[in-house]
């Protein structure tokens, strides 16, 4: 297909490829892979668009994975699942919940393909268990030779270690082999409380709850905190005028109409924030995994977001809550502050190192330049590293610094794609030409 235009959820990246093609098998990919060769352009296979950087774009051959959502396997018994890389995750989710199965952690949207969210390093929150990349066991990808290969920690190890949290940068991903488990419920206890509150009792709320996150209101010293626990049950999920009152009206429906306000009137947003602080009321409830993780964002927005050493966290939080007053922005959005434990691949902002993720966001339209810039800085200033898919201005100089692995990913990717076939101009910036 040809004369298309591609462009992200946000609208952030759009490019029009010299050809759009959705292969049906791995085999197509194969194909796809030495056509582009033949005519020397390069290839990216995109997702859902759900990223805000430009790690997907090219103006070559793209590839669209609609026709690559088969579950491949279920082993409940291995505690694995294989499932073709264009499959959305609140798909995967459901075809999982048939299986009496379901994945331990996620991240809080679910419409990214398995493999765009795992090669940008998708993460939810939790205190024993990671982002996918922690779960992922083994990996089927196309490479620029056009070999189809497969790794896993025993087959392939460094490929492995590159790939799982990878960009597309190595190879095109044509399935994944995930670690499942028995199907629980999540008991979801939701509750305003001060910024303070939650800064000076962290260590207590995150070691005492399997999954815990807040949303900080700027403009007020206020958080809506949010506590996932397993339970045994029975499940007890929100009464449906509830959640369609909760999370479609008020958190959807009414914010957006409020953005588009204070878009053309920002200085309402600090009135408006401490309004909307004090609004909130405490819930609880208890439901299926992936429903708890998960929830519907329609409104549509630019976001930073930066991996931080977890220890930084409460520093961190206070300049930006300084930086936000003393420069005069007017932030409509909560920030976003999410944990989770050290892994392993050598491209996850978690490698090594307990992670404190925090997330900006402004609404599509609202200038975020220098709001971004300032708080970048602040991230950077503690070694912070960017999420892969998310607004950042940070090239390979400094991303060589802040992960340990990353002289061996760049020389990994030199052998499996000398001739850059999976390159772009974002990878160019963060892991070199």
């Amino acid at each position: 297909m040809t004369n298309v235009l591609w462009h992200t959820w946000s609208g952030t990246q759009q490019v029009s490829p010299r050809r759009l093609i959705a292969p049906n098998s791995t085999a197509d990919v194969v194909a796809a892979v030495h056509s582009a060769a033949g005519e020397g352009l390069p290839v990216r296979m995109v997702g859902s668009g759900h990223s805000f950087t430009g790690v997907a774009v090219t103006d070559g051959v793209m590839l669209a994975p609609t026709s690559l959502t088969a579950l491949r396997s279920v082993d409940p018994e291995a505690g694995t699942a294989t499932v073709e890389s264009g499959l959305p995750l609140c798909d995967f989710n459901e075809a999982l919940a048939g299986h009496g199965l379901a994945l331990a952690n996620m991240g809080d949207i679910a419409v990214q393909t398995m493999a765009g969210a795992l090669q940008t390093g998708t993460h939810g929150t939790g205190r024993d268990t990671g982002g996918l990349a922690s779960q992922v066991r083994g990996m089927e990808l196309v490479l620029a030779d056009g070999s189809v290969v497969t790794c896993s920690a025993d087959e392939n190890t460094d490929l492995f270690d590159a790939a799982r949290v990878g960009f597309g940068a190595f190879g095109v991903v044509t399935a994944l082999t995930m670690e499942v488990h028995p199907a629980f419920l999540l008991r979801a206890r939701e509750e305003p409380m001060p910024l303070d509150e939650v800064l000076e009792r962290l260590p207590e709320l995150r070691s005492d709850n399997e999954h815990f996150e807040f949303f900080w209101f700027p403009h007020t010293g206020q958080t809506n905190t949010k506590r996932n626990n397993r339970a045994d049950g029975p499940a007890a999920p929100l009464a449906p005028f509830r959640a369609w009152l909760d999370d479609e009206f008020l958190s959807n429906s009414l914010f957006d109409a409020v953005n588009r306000f204070v878009r053309q009137a920002p200085a309402a947003v600090p009135a408006i924030n401490q309004l909307s602080s004090r609004a909130l009321s405490a819930r609880s409830y208890t439901d299926a995994s992936h429903r708890v993780f998960a929830s519907s964002r329609r409104v549509k927005f630019v976001e930073m977001e930066y991996a931080i050493p977890v220890g930084h966290l409460p520093d961190v939080l206070r300049e930006i809550r300084g930086i936000i007053d003393r420069r005069g922005h007017r932030i409509s959005f909560p920030i976003e502050v999410r944990f989770t434990p050290a892994d392993e691949a050598w491209l996850s902002t978690a490698h090594g190192r307990d992670t404190a993720y925090i997330a900006v966001h402004v609404y599509r339209g609202v200038p975020y330049g220098d709001y971004f810039a300032d708080l970048e800085a602040v991230f950077t200033s503690v070694h912070g590293r960017p999420h892969w898919g998310k607004l950042h201005t940070r090239d390979r100089a400094y991303l060589e610094r802040v992960y340990p692995r990353f002289g061996a990913a760049v020389a990994l990717r030199d052998r499996v794609d000398p001739r850059r076939r999976f390159g772009n101009a974002y990878l160019d910036t963060v892991l070199g030409s």
